[in-house]
């Protein structure tokens, strides 16, 4: 529903539309969990996979990196794709394939010998397979990162639209805080070596019950009103309007929602080229600050600083703890501090943070200060960079290239999740940088990244905070005439 419809608070069936938000919510909820799952599992794949092959250390250290981000090849088509699939299958449909995936791909990857040879006897004969299943799986979330928010964005009222798509986000992470506990209690049912040989399996496989849980759910959903305008079902869509808004503004949101498909007609580039660049660069950002090494690679970072493994999967949960506190205290903040002032200071807060950890490998002093800096920068990131880039990416494009545009956005996000993903372990794991460094370089390297982007947003990216989606259409039609925008209370 577009941000121009009237709602009348007391027409508004409240229950309904949080039982909705919570379904498509699972959506955000299995993007966090897959993101971190595969973290508990990184050694026992190195051993199960990797290290039979008998690689040069490059090599070795090249292919656990691509093992281990794989789903992000999948999160990138996924993404690339979900506009199309969501247009001809639905919101509905689009979350239903994408829970499908995330179901077999966590199955295929607990077990990927299945179909090839004997469980637990193929090694690096089962890699590849591995690897399709983790790709598999991250077409899911690739899919369901863009549609989650949007099928909460179109099914909820525009009084209570923006908290309600912020819990996406806080579902997000809540999976990641989930996953890492889940990690946490099967590694806690045996040791290092039962670890290795089945636990990583369990930890894997585990994604399959909220999966199923979220596939039973959306069987019993309606699509968005939205879609069914968009595939000529106005009648349907006004139907489910009057339950959840009542009979007063139904009709006029249903014309209000086919004016605004009628405007979405613009091409990517009609509003210059600086506002798709920095939509893409705020997405770029996000990744070049390093939270996906640091939230993949947790348990190997704190195993670094000298901590057992069973130590290292209870450090990662206190890690996502931070994630999902700090998420909370962004959406009860971001409206009231404003989007520009939340992503300097958390930028400035990683900064400091992985220059300091980045330091305390180099000088071989890591532990109670390393695990402080590391929840510094989890708080930094999800005080600000989570959250605030996807308001920002909901709020910046003008309405007629959203689609297209948030599309080229959330592609570039996940090819930078997956360059830094795929680089962490080359630079963690080359010799030569860590005896000069210890470990600290790709930690420095970061820090150097959130600099960069405060700088960014400091320069050229606008506040958005109290302005009309119209106001904020003018900020690219006329450049430097912000004042002037209208602004709403």
């Amino acid at each position: 529903m577009s941000a121009g419809a009237g709602t009348a608070d007391s027409g508004i069936n409240t229950s309904l539309v949080i039982r909705l938000t919570f379904v498509a919510t699972l959506g955000g909820l299995l993007f966090g969990y897959d993101t971190a799952v595969i973290s508990g599992a990184v050694s026992s794949i190195d051993t199960y996979f990797i290290e039979p092959l008998g690689l040069s250390e490059t090599a070795r250290s090249s292919l656990s990196g691509f093992t281990v981000s794989s789903a992000l090849l999948g999160c990138i088509v996924g993404g690339a794709l979900a506009g199309w699939i969501s247009t001809a299958l639905g919101r509905r449909g689009g979350l239903l394939i994408a829970g499908a995936m995330f179901l077999f791909g966590s199955i295929g990857s607990a077990v990927p010998e299945i179909g090839f040879g004997t469980v637990g006897k193929l090694g690096p004969g089962a890699l590849w397979p591995f690897i399709g299943y983790r790709i598999l799986g991250g077409v899911g979330v690739g899919i369901a990162s863009m549609l989650s928010p949007l099928y909460i964005a179109e099914i909820a009222p525009s009084a209570i639209r923006g908290r309600l798509v912020s819990f996406n986000q806080l579902a997000i992470v809540g999976g990641i805080l989930l996953a890492d506990f889940i990690n946490w209690v099967i590694g806690s049912q045996g040791d290092e070596l039962w670890l290795k040989s089945m636990g990583w399996r369990l930890m894997l496989a585990s994604e399959a019950i909220p999966s199923a849980v979220f596939l039973l759910l959306l069987l019993f959903v309606p699509d968005t009103p939205r879609w069914l305008v968009l595939r000529g079902r106005s009648t349907e869509a006004l139907t489910q309007l009057k339950r959840i808004m009542g009979d007063t503004d139904a009709r006029s949101i249903v014309s209000d929602i086919e004016r605004t498909l009628a405007e979405r007609a613009g091409r990517l580039f009609s509003f210059g080229v600086p506002v798709v660049l920095i939509g893409v660069l705020i997405s770029v950002f996000q990744q070049f600050v390093g939270i996906n090494a640091v939230l993949y690679y947790a348990p190997m970072m704190f195993q670094n600083m000298g901590a057992s493994a069973h130590s290292a999967l209870f450090e990662t949960v206190i890690v996502a703890v931070a994630n999902t506190v700090f998420t909370l205290v962004a959406i009860f903040t971001v409206d009231s501090w404003g989007r520009k002032p939340l992503l300097i200071t958390g930028a400035a807060m990683m900064a400091v943070a992985m220059l300091a950890l980045g330091s305390l490998f180099n000088a071989h002093t890591v532990g109670l200060g390393a695990l402080i800096a590391v929840v510094c920068y989890i708080a930094g990131f999800a005080l600000s960079w989570g959250p605030v880039a996807w308001v920002m990416l909901a709020e910046m494009f003008p309405n007629s290239i959203k689609g297209k545009a948030m599309g080229l956005a959330v592609a570039a996000q996940w090819g930078a999740n997956w360059l830094v993903s795929a680089s962490f372990k080359v630079l963690d794991g080359n010799s030569t940088l860590n005896a000069l460094f210890n470990h600290g370089f790709a930690y420095w390297l970061y820090g150097v990244m959130s600099v960069l982007a405060a700088l960014f947003v400091l320069r050229y990216v606008p506040e958005t905070k109290g302005r009309s989606l119209e106001a904020i259409e003018e900020l690219w039609v006329h450049p430097g005439q912000g004042s002037r925008a209208r602004v709403v209370s």
